[in-house]
């Protein structure tokens, strides 16, 4: 059984891809471009299982080029998944760093096995990709071929729409529609849940609320918060008071409340101001609360 020191062109490009892709989702700059959805892609719906079928069927007669596309497509939507419910019975849980680092071990490691097992069969039998032969034969027949000037004419054209479809189907899928633009803001209890909010104080008492605000507005915000008691506002420490979030970020935060003053049905107001306008707030939110020495 020969072997050869030349690595498979088509495991190559896996590897490739491989890396890109964790380098478009893992640098800060790269990571906010339209290429990590391009690179994203085909790690989750496409590699694994190519990687796999390749590491199963070595050889060129087990399958053909369209039976490996379409199983590697079919496996690459079983794997995915497997992987993911095994990360969510392990400490690191199903999250982005976690998903990937396991998408790429699992990736590579086949491909390394692919590379072993097509080595330890005779040079003839194994299973390439003809990337190069298969260009060239494209530009033959288009070339070479003696046909009508028409025919090549129509043939070329056909070949540039098809790309040009592909490009605009690609174009589509990495660049989403926006939504409607808001942000969400909300004040939850002490115990993370949406009742048993601190509503009855003695004076010099304090209470704690959670308060949360998610931007969906597809920019970066800086966002002001103001906690006011019958229209005066509490004071509130710098991290609490000023916030900026980048789009689809969220930031939740427990706030405690010391009323400085008696009264009943006071109402102490949530106010979140953007940065577009400063009078006027772009999201309230109030408790009624009672505050006196009876309880």
């Amino acid at each position: 059984m020969a072997e050869s020191g030349k690595f498979p062109s088509d495991l190559l490009l896996v590897i490739c891809l491989v890396i890109l892709t964790n380098i478009f989702i893992l640098v800060p700059l790269l990571s906010e471009s339209f290429i990590r959805t391009a690179f994203g892609l085909p790690m989750v719906l496409f590699l694994p299982g190519y990687a796999l079928i390749a590491a199963l069927f070595p050889s060129k007669e087990d399958l053909d080029g369209i039976e490996r596309i379409a199983l590697s497509f079919g496996l690459s939507i079983a794997v995915v998944p497997l992987i993911g419910l095994g990360l969510n019975y392990t400490s690191w849980g199903i999250r982005l760093i976690p998903v990937l680092v396991s998408l790429s071990a699992f990736t590579l490691v086949m491909c390394g096995i692919a590379n072993y097992r097509r080595k330890k069969m005779p040079e003839d039998r194994r299973f390439e990709a003809p990337f190069k032969a298969s260009t060239l034969a494209l530009w033959a027949e288009i070339l070479e071929k003696p046909e009508k000037k028409a025919d090549k004419i129509l043939t070329v054209i056909l070949i540039f729409s098809i790309l040009i479809s592909v490009g605009t189907l690609i174009y589509v899928i990495v660049t989403p529609k926006e939504g409607k633009h808001f942000t969400e803001f909300y004040i939850l209890g002490p115990e993370g849940m949406a009742d048993n909010y601190p509503t009855v104080y003695t004076p010099g008492e304090s209470g704690t609320v959670i308060v949360g605000v998610v931007n969906h507005e597809y920019q970066t915000v800086n966002y002001t918060l103001d906690v006011r008691l019958e229209n005066k506002s509490l004071a509130l420490p710098e991290n609490l008071k000023h916030i900026s979030l980048g789009h689809n970020m969220t930031w939740k935060e427990p706030v405690t409340i010391t009323p400085p003053f008696e009264g009943m049905d006071m109402k102490l107001e949530f106010l979140l101001y953007d940065d577009t306008e400063k009078s006027v707030p772009y999201r309230d939110l109030h408790l009624w609360i009672n505050v006196s020495e009876e309880v």
